[in-house]
């Protein structure tokens, strides 16, 4: 079956748009710090990494807490200073520590120019699961729509966010183009919901194979993609 031109391309953000496991290294070693300025008893009781399995057995009890990984976040802090008998006076600037060096990113090489042409051929979105503020980024100029489970309360690969985002962009599924680096969130995700898909394997990302997953393209970076895109606009 002929493939239609694609009318809108939709972007996950980490690991596709830059790298985020340093991100996250970096920013929960800062976070600890700053936590164990102002309630030494917490992190005397918790390491980085109890922390982080506290998040995750949380998660386990409270698997609706997906849709927003600050809230998951705060939840098990909140959480953590009960047990150690300490208020909660400090719960606020925490979390507001931990989204600035979560936003710390550093875009791949290509993305900042390879945005800006993929935008003169398509209207550009996001739909992702994390929670990277793009205003704080700087690239939030460069994308019509920008949806993210946390506000939408649905995470991929839920089809409602996909079909939601399309939506918003004006365009039916089938002529839309979805781009992530996840088998299972992104390239199965979108096209469950009916849009294209295109993984994005960067060469210094791991990438877990998924059987049965075919994405309709494979790219290294934004360049490979605008000329598959430019391919497909010729339909």
């Amino acid at each position: 079956m002929m493939k239609r031109r694609p009318q809108a391309l939709l972007f996950d953000l980490d690991d596709t748009l830059w790298p985020i496991a340093p991100v996250i290294a970096s920013a929960e070693q800062s976070w600890h710090d700053w936590l164990s300025q102002r309630v030494p008893a917490l992190t005397a009781r918790y390491s980085i990494a109890e922390l982080r399995s506290q998040r995750m057995a949380l998660l386990e009890r409270q698997p609706e807490l997906i849709v927003d990984l600050y809230n998951l976040r705060r939840v098990a802090l909140a959480q953590a200073l009960h047990e150690i008998g300490a208020d909660h006076s400090h719960l606020d600037g925490a979390m507001a520590h931990f989204a600035q060096c979560r936003n710390a990113v550093t875009p791949y090489a290509d993305v900042a120019a390879g945005l800006a042409r993929l935008g003169a051929l398509l209207p550009l979105g996001v739909v992702t699961n994390g929670n990277a503020d793009l205003d704080v980024i700087g690239l939030q100029h460069h994308f019509k729509v920008n949806l993210a489970a946390s506000r939408f309360g649905l995470a991929k690969p839920d089809p409602a966010i996909f079909h939601a985002a399309c939506a918003a962009m004006g365009v039916a599924p089938e002529h839309a183009v979805y781009v992530g680096d996840d088998l299972r969130l992104d390239v199965q995700g979108a096209q469950q919901a009916g849009l294209r898909a295109v993984w994005m394997r960067r060469s210094d990302v791991k990438h877990a194979e998924l059987a049965g997953v075919a994405p309709d393209a494979i790219c290294h970076d934004l360049h490979d993609l605008r000329h598959w895109l430019e391919g497909q606009m010729q339909h």
